[in-house]
């Protein structure tokens, strides 16, 4: 999935961007990622498990009341999600969108598969829901991470306008490194913009 997609705004009409995406929430992290996001007055893209969602309401909610871009990441993230028949598959993208749609009243449009994985089945599913499949150009590593410095120098390394990178808001790294992350991407000329 890496390398595989990236945004449209790397034309001169627009000012060079990126976009700050977060998988698994709402997760242990994702308030404080929220609040982060909030002070530097940042919209990013959150992609939720469903299962996550239930007792996290209030979270999905200020997510979409602060702008935020809200996608579907399956309803179990299963190691075996991309096993499965294509029926299996669109239930948990319309489950999650039930539980999506419900807190913000509006259509989901984008779906980022588990682990990144697309076949054919998930073709046959997005085109039934009617979704969009979301990779990243920037694959974080922020779930093995270990040292903070090093994290940020990976992401830093090679980012160009129209890259989507890929963190996560379960990890406690992705916390401690997104007001410096922050500051690097706009040091380097980028906004930073939702999906």
């Amino acid at each position: 999935m890496e390398a595989q997609h990236t945004l449209r705004l790397n034309d001169r009409s627009r000012p060079p961007a990126v976009a700050l995406t977060f998988d698994d929430g709402p997760a242990t992290y994702t308030t404080a990622v929220l609040d982060i996001l909030q002070q530097e007055h940042i919209p990013a893209t959150f992609f939720l498990i469903g299962k996550n969602i239930s007792g996290n309401e209030q979270i999905v909610e200020r997510m979409y009341r602060e702008g935020h871009t809200i996608g579907n990441h399956s309803f179990y993230h299963g190691f075996n999600f991309d096993w499965q028949s294509a029926t299996k598959m669109e239930q948990e993208i319309v489950k999650t969108n039930a539980a999506i749609q419900q807190i913000t009243g509006q259509p989901v449009i984008l779906f980022r598969p588990p682990y990144g994985v697309t076949n054919p089945n998930l073709s046959r599913a997005l085109r039934r829901t009617g979704l969009k499949s979301t990779g990243w150009s920037v694959r974080s590593m922020d779930t093995v991470a270990k040292s903070d410095s090093r994290l940020i120098a990976k992401i830093m390394h090679s980012l160009k306008s129209g890259d989507i990178i890929l963190l996560h808001d379960r990890c406690e790294i992705t916390v401690r490194i997104l007001p410096v992350l922050i500051q690097s991407i706009k040091e380097k000329g980028f906004d930073c913009v939702a999906l």
